[in-house]
């Protein structure tokens, strides 16, 4: 009898929703929540996916795109900077170039000064036989596009390393400053004039630097003064070292110097869409590769104590 009340009870208090649909046929509760559930088609699918691809080829592009940029301006900054830092060191070295003075400097006198002076004034580019204990150093033209070597001649009080070479402190003498390059690095050797001269023994011996690395070219032009009856000491014509000892002979003198070098950046990362071309001074044209950044920096330097002492000499 309970029991009979109950299974009443439930049937009556139990819902049953239905609906019709266009057709007149009767939808229960559950096939309307199948309804609702159902997926994405395969097209829907495919449409999402292939969007999903453009918009990350288009994030992977922009990233690829700043890095490559990034490292563009790292390497232009480094070759830069570099260039700014070389450029001013030698341009303070070669303002010395036949300096020698009798007058307020204090030179070292355990040589003729007088025969020393007319020396470094007659001869501020060295070129090779001007030293009777290293007739090899000099100042030399590289062919092939080779680097060039550069040897000049000063009165100081150390050399392009630092070296005094045993001279008291506060005195100064013949320095002689040798600059070239070994494989990519531009060096300079300091010497003792005087030695190399046969003047005096070697107590001290020289020293080599590295200056600056990633030198990709050295190129070097002497500008050349009329001879010295009738020169105002100014430059004209600008000649390569291998003719510098017959226009010695023509009593013309080297006023002034004019230098390039070309530098690269350090990593090989950087990717240029186009082979860049470069022509040092008298130098052919050369095609350089593009996982680099060049620069090229020149400058021409008027030698004041040149130009003073051919002035002097008329």
């Amino acid at each position: 009898m309970i029991n009979a009340l109950f299974s009443h009870f439930n049937r009556s208090n139990t819902p049953h929703i239905d609906s019709r649909n266009n057709s007149g046929n009767t939808l229960t509760l559950d096939s309307k929540v199948a309804a609702s559930q159902r997926g994405f088609s395969l097209l829907e699918l495919m449409i999402t996916l292939t969007l999903g691809l453009i918009i990350s080829g288009a994030i992977i592009q922009v990233l690829v795109s700043s890095s490559v940029t990034n490292k563009l301006n790292q390497a232009v900054s480094q070759v830069q900077e570099s260039g700014r830092f070389i450029m001013s060191r030698l341009s303070k070295e070669f303002y010395e170039v036949g300096r020698y003075d009798l007058i307020t400097a204090n030179v070292d006198t355990s040589v003729d000064t007088i025969a020393e002076s007319a020396y470094i004034q007659n001869n501020p580019i060295a070129v090779p036989g001007d030293f009777i204990n290293s007739v090899a150093l000099g100042s030399i033209q590289t062919t092939s596009g080779g680097n060039d070597k550069l040897v000049v001649s000063l009165l100081a009080g150390n050399d392009c390393t630092g070296n005094r070479h045993g001279y008291p402190v506060d005195t100064e003498f013949h320095v002689v400053n040798h600059y070239f390059v070994v494989g990519n690095e531009l060096k300079c050797t300091g010497f003792d004039g005087r030695v190399l001269r046969g003047l005096k023994s070697q107590t001290v011996s020289p020293v080599t630097v590295t200056l600056l690395d990633n030198i990709e070219s050295f190129q070097i032009q002497f500008g050349v003064s009329d001879a010295l009856a009738t020169s105002q000491g100014q430059a004209v014509t600008y000649v390569t070292a291998d003719q510098i000892g017959n226009l010695r002979l023509l009593n013309q003198q080297v006023v002034s110097l004019r230098w390039a070098l070309m530098l690269k950046s350090y990593q090989n990362e950087v990717r240029q869409t186009t082979a860049q071309k470069f022509a040092l001074l008298n130098e052919a044209a050369k095609t350089m590769d593009t996982a680099h950044y060049y620069q090229v920096f020149s400058k021409t330097l008027a030698l004041r104590n040149m130009k003073n002492f051919v002035r002097s000499s008329r």
